[in-house]
């Protein structure tokens, strides 16, 4: 499928930066750029979320050819294609009707899409198992030590208790209306958690729990038991110790 070749009224938009003129302009090379336009700088600099889908093609074309640059090459086959997914599906013989587009360029593009495949289709990595509050405390302290805001974590398991993700819920003094189980439990639904832990830290260094931790503790299993997700412990960490909200019988 092919689209209008707007190029020459786009080519700045679709960079991320304002069209000034259509007048066309000599060609320049990417190098010959300011450094804040050139596609690699830009990423390093920003990040490639902030990238338009014309600078990653730039960057994995890395050169341009035939007066052209490698954003314009990278134009080109969003126009030809119209998107990320036509050129995906796109053959070898409909890249060699891009101008500029050979065999090394063609299987860097495909090569770089397969990553992109593999990389979504495979397997989640998984973390280590905890089978104690102990194992808890060892792996995550490290993490919460030194820190001046409590900050409150969800721990997803899978059916083994192996880490799949660690997310931040909140930051700042915990309450109990502050601690919802809507965002709380968000995550560990989307990604089918088989259960959870909480844990959270005490700058002040004593991990006693106060009356708000034993009633999220509560507010929290409530929640667990309802949407059938198990919460295994709530584990508050703290430079002198730890305490299980389970080891203790709060939960």
């Amino acid at each position: 499928m092919n689209c209008p070749d707007f190029k020459k009224y786009c080519l700045y938009l679709a960079s991320g930066e304002m069209i000034q003129s259509f007048i066309p302009m000599a060609y320049k090379s990417i190098k010959e750029w300011p450094e804040d336009e050139r596609p690699r700088e830009r990423l390093l600099k920003h990040g490639p979320s902030t990238m338009s889908d014309a600078q990653l093609l730039a960057i994995i074309l890395r050169t341009g050819g035939g007066g052209r640059s490698a954003l314009d090459i990278g134009m080109d086959l969003l126009n030809t294609f119209c998107s990320l997914r036509e050129l995906e599906q796109a053959s070898l013989a409909e890249f060699s009707t891009i101008k500029g587009i050979g065999k090394a360029k063609t299987a860097q593009i495909k090569a770089s899409i397969e990553i992109g495949k593999r990389l979504y289709l495979g397997p989640a990595p998984r973390g280590p198992a905890f089978a104690s509050g102990q194992d808890v405390y060892n792996y995550f302290y490290p993490k919460m030590q030194g820190l001046r805001k409590e900050v409150f974590h969800c721990i997803l398991l899978d059916v083994k208790n192996r880490l799949i993700r660690d997310l931040k819920i909140s930051e700042g003094t915990l309450t109990a209306s502050l601690i919802h189980p809507r965002e709380s439990f968000r995550d560990a639904i989307r990604e089918s958690a088989a259960s959870v832990i909480f844990i959270h830290n005490h700058p002040s260094g004593d991990p006693t729990p106060s009356k708000e931790d034993l009633a999220i503790t509560e507010k929290l299993g409530k929640a667990g038991e309802t949407l059938g997700i198990k919460m295994l412990d709530h584990i508050i960490i703290a430079d002198s110790g730890y305490t299980s909200m389970l080891e203790k019988g709060h939960i």
